[in-house]
């Protein structure tokens, strides 16, 4: 089918009808058979109440209150929920009632029985709106006479009927490959899905070939060229000449294709620090709407592949906007003052033309660090940037206030890098925007991309205010609570290890009081890791509607009321990306309402007034008394930040995430296969009924010595103690204990490897009754 219904829908307003011809027009439907299966999907809407459909009056949305959008998160046991949009409870799908949707699907969803106490709601899928799997990665079986492909991504539960000639991808023993699987015809009523094999994927390639293989499995793998487009050039009209300022770019990326970042300077200011942040000004180069727009908006970010990338941009718009030293740029800029304790305490967005100074990397951040204070000598890395040595100095200084802001305001940073392993390439630094992880990541000075991070936090929240008093249409990102009970696992975790935490009655302290006893703690990384569990997926969400920034907002910045508001409703303000419009699209949308801001909002209430009102300003909505655009420039600008478009971006955002998960996982796995049968010391990080995980070798990659394997004893799980305890020589297996483990096997296709735990041979304690040595349970010092 040439469309979704989700697509379809996208069409559909409640308020206005749209008629059918139109409707086969939007879509690009030309032939009949085509426009047929439009009826048909429409006369299914209509039955299921989704639309309603009146032959003289067109096509609206309906109502349809009991339908609830959800996407389809399935688990390799057959437990399969949909995740709700609104962030209502998860809802239980029985087998019998998925209707032949597959884990990822979005689909609509009818409650069959309400949910209870510690029961979920249950429910039956009725529609599915789109299909998160048109190819698949798996292996070619022959059952029953049938020629079958088995998914490798056991929370596909179907398999796929394939023709007889593909009976040549029947796998060798040992299988050398898999094979990539398009989709022809999904499953309808009693029959199968359909599909034909595209091509075979080798399982030792090489790095291009593993790649390759994660992005097919992402569905990222044959995704459409560029339109022939070279974008427009900005305007130069209203643009401030920053040239004169000596502006830095902080970059750790050193792949060629890596996208552009922003440009930064700083210098003291009142006791903390102006900052100004100069972002590409990639939105003035594409036309809303145009034909690279619509590429960009199907894209949704710009992927890091470790060695290579897979950009956002196409490479003509990249090099355009691409800042350069000593080159002059367009940008579109903010002034911000930061005070000494990191809050934001006045704001001006302005379009600039500048001119960076110098380009910070890594080895210059390591050798200031490295410099003492007082040297009079400038070591050989440091003479490209002498000049901007005691900016480097502020920016670390602005850097630390704002860190220091953040956390005071209840911000939750963990320390939880990648492995500095050189096949990681650029997924080894800080993502700049900070939207990788859902907590913050801990202030690395020696990465200036770290150092970039809160700089860029808080450009995002003064746009996100300035653009709440404006009511202007805006994405946002959504950070959740903390799960509780994750909380109060943690907590258990860090009282069995003696940690000085205490529990009040109901057991769940905050994250923030959690992380105050790892920092000192020797199993801080394990810890760390299970925290880090509590937190759910960040998620992108539409802002259309006027929200109340604060009572106290409305007074001048320059009084300490006003500044202790403005600092206040920072902290609550959800982040509104905009600066790194060459990675993100939701970035490149944000920036497209600013720079429309600045370009086409009215500045006046006529033309015959002489005073304009500097719209990029903190608090010019006080005196703000007349629309700022026209009616169509309004709609236009609202028309972008739509529900359903903002739900298909955070799909784009999961799939990068995945794929970047799968490929840290896969060069960790590659990394331990020489340590097979190789015997070395781990540290547990995570306990489980079913056997305890350990971190081996320099990279921490994660096995699991299954409760199988430790046939000395029969261990008990204690959830409490988050530990395995043998009943007869009560040896404990608990998290953050050192054992000696032997490399039994490392599937890399499915990220495990198998341990063996080996007893202590140094150890000095007496056997147990069973006449095996006892193993030592030791904390590691060295996390």
């Amino acid at each position: 089918m040439k469309f979704t219904v989700a697509d379809l829908l996208d069409q559909l307003s409640i308020d206005a009808p749209t008629s059918t011809a139109t409707l086969a027009k939007t879509l690009k439907l030309s032939n009949n058979n085509e426009k047929q299966t439009l009826d048909l999907a429409l006369n299914a809407l209509q039955r299921l109440g989704v639309i309603d459909h009146q032959e003289d009056d067109g096509i609206r949305l309906g109502g349809h209150p009991d339908l609830i959008e959800a996407r389809l998160r399935c688990s390799s046991k057959g437990f399969c929920f949909a995740i709700r949009d609104d962030g209502g409870d998860d809802i239980y799908i029985r087998d019998h009632q998925l209707n032949h949707a597959w884990n990822g699907d979005r689909v609509l969803v009818r409650i069959t029985r309400d949910g209870g106490r510690r029961r979920s709601p249950e429910g039956g899928v009725q529609c599915i709106l789109e299909r998160s799997t048109t190819t698949l990665i798996g292996q070619v079986e022959r059952q029953d006479n049938q020629l079958l492909a088995i998914p490798l991504d056991d929370r596909l539960l179907t398999t796929i009927r394939l023709p007889d000639q593909d009976a040549e991808h029947l796998p060798e023993d040992p299988p050398t490959s898999l094979v990539e699987v398009r989709v022809d015809r999904y499953p309808v009523a009693q029959y199968a899905a359909e599909g034909h094999v595209a091509r075979p994927l080798p399982l030792n390639g090489g790095a291009a070939a593993d790649r390759d293989l994660l992005l097919t499995k992402a569905g990222l793998h044959d995704r459409p060229a560029a339109p022939r487009s070279s974008g427009k050039a900005p305007s130069a009209k209203g643009r401030v000449n920053l040239t004169s300022q000596p502006a830095l770019i902080l970059r750790s990326w050193s792949v060629m294709d890596a996208p552009e970042l922003p440009a930064i300077h700083v210098e003291a200011h009142a006791g903390g620090s102006r900052l100004w942040v100069h972002a590409p000004a990639v939105s003035e180069r594409i036309g809303a709407g145009n034909s690279l727009d619509l590429w960009l908006r199907d894209r949704g970010e710009a992927i890091c592949l470790g060695e290579t990338w897979q950009p956002l941009l196409s490479a003509s718009v990249n090099k355009a906007s691409r800042f350069g030293v000593g080159n002059s740029s367009d940008a579109v800029s903010v002034r911000m003052d930061i005070s000494a304790e990191g809050d934001l305490t006045d704001w001006e967005f302005m379009l600039s033309t500048i001119q960076p100074a110098a380009s910070i990397q890594p080895d210059h951040l390591k050798a200031v660090a490295q410099r003492k204070p007082k040297a009079r000598t400038v070591p050989a890395v440091l003479k490209p940037i002498k000049d901007q040595l005691s900016q480097i100095e502020t920016v670390l200084f602005c850097a630390r206030c704002l860190t220091e802001g953040e956390k005071r305001r209840g911000a939750i940073q963990l320390n939880l890098k990648p492995p500095a392993l050189d096949a990681l390439g650029d997924l080894v630094w800080s993502d700049p925007s900070g939207l990788r992880h859902r907590w913050l990541d801990e202030l690395d000075v020696a990465d200036p991309q770290s150092i970039l991070q809160p700089l860029l936090r808080a450009a995002h929240r003064a746009w996100g205010l300035h653009a709440t008093s404006l009511d202007l249409p805006a994405i946002q990102l959504l950070r959740g609570q903390p799960d509780a009970s994750v909380l109060t696992d943690v907590a258990k975790t860090a009282v069995a290890l003696d940690l000085p935490l205490e529990l009040d009655d109901d057991g769940s302290p905050s994250a923030i009081e959690l992380l105050d006893v790892i920092a000192k703690a020797d199993q801080r990384r394990v810890l760390e890791q299970q925290l880090s569990h509590a937190f759910p997926d960040n998620s992108f969400v539409s802002v259309s509607e006027k929200a109340a920034v604060s009572e106290d907002s409305d007074n001048a910045p320059e009084s300490q009321e006003a500044t202790e508001a403005v600092s206040t409703t920072a902290s609550q303000t959800p982040l509104t990306p905009w600066t790194c419009a060459a990675l993100r699209y939701v970035d490149l949308i944000n920036q497209q309402v600013l720079v429309s801001l600045l370009q086409d909002g009215k500045d006046r209430p006529t033309v015959r007034h002489k005073n304009r009102l500097a719209l990029g300003q903190h608090g010019c909505a006080d005196n703000l008394t007349w629309p700022l655009f026209t009616a169509s420039q309004e709609d236009k600008l609202r028309s972008v930040c739509t529900d359903r478009f903002v739900q298909r971006l955070n799909s784009r955002r999961r799939q990068g995430q995945e794929l970047e998960r799968d490929l840290i996982a896969m060069v960790k796995a590659r990394s331990a296969e020489p340590l097979v049968n190789s015997e070395v010391m781990g540290q547990i990080s995570g306990v489980q009924s079913y056997g305890f995980f350990v971190e081996v070798g320099d990279t921490s990659v994660e096995g699991l010595v299954h409760v199988s394997s430790l046939n000395d004893d029969w261990y008990e799980y204690r959830s409490r103690q988050n530990r395995l305890v043998g009943r007869k020589n009560r040896r404990t297996y608990q998290l953050g204990d050192a054992v000696r483990v032997k490399v039994i096997k490392v599937d890399v296709l499915r990220n495990q490897i198998d341990l063996e735990v080996l007893p202590d041979l140094t150890s000095t304690d007496a056997a147990g009754a069973d006449g095996h040595a006892p193993i030592t349970v030791m904390l590691s010092d060295s996390i």
